[in-house]
């Protein structure tokens, strides 16, 4: 049974316009559990560019997506393994030029906030959002993350602290840290 509780919470996450950008994530295991989490915290939609795998789209044109269908239905029915339905859910598209996108999703007064480890990040414990604030997450690739060039581009870096040997979290778990941030607050 269903907490009585999560009723309130989803209505405070749809008042918020919540947004991830998914760039240049390598594996389709990553990408599933970022769309089941990002449906878990009522993400608006996913935007998935550079070489990021996706998910089959309702009406995809194959020839303007350049998939092949047999290829497509293999890296959907891999992304279904870890996104168990949410990948019909969370309504996804595709960018061709990650820098338009971000100027587009700005001009409809979207804040784009990286996730990433920089000298100007600020922990994500300390971020605080308006309630009524449209946000973009823009996520990295697994190993070399976010480009200098994107992260000038953004409002802010927020950065999730280590406390242990390794230097950075799985690209999944980290969406959902940071989204259980965004969405309660």
């Amino acid at each position: 049974m269903k907490n009585p509780n999560s009723f309130e919470n989803q209505n405070r996450v749809q008042n918020r316009k919540i947004v991830v950008l998914a760039h240049n994530i390598r594996s389709t295991h990553n990408i599933g559990a970022i769309l089941r989490t990002s449906e878990g915290f009522g993400v608006s939609k996913i935007i998935f560019s550079g070489y990021s795998p996706f998910p089959i789209l309702k009406d995809e044109n194959f020839q303007k997506t350049g998939r092949l269908p047999h290829i497509a239905q293999k890296i959907d029915s891999q992304i279904h393994k870890t996104a168990l339905g949410a990948e019909k859910i969370v309504p996804a598209e595709i960018s061709e030029d990650i820098f338009k996108t971000i100027q587009n999703l700005k001009s409809q007064g979207f804040e784009i906030f990286a996730l990433e480890q920089s000298k100007k990040s600020i922990f994500l414990k300390d971020f605080v959002a308006d309630k009524n604030a449209k946000i973009t997450l823009l996520l990295g690739e697994e190993v070399e993350g976010i480009s200098k060039e994107l992260l000038n581009l953004c409002d802010r870096t927020l950065e999730i602290p280590m406390f242990g040997q390794k230097e950075s979290f799985n690209v999944s778990v980290a969406t959902g840290i940071a989204l259980y941030k965004i969405a309660c607050e």
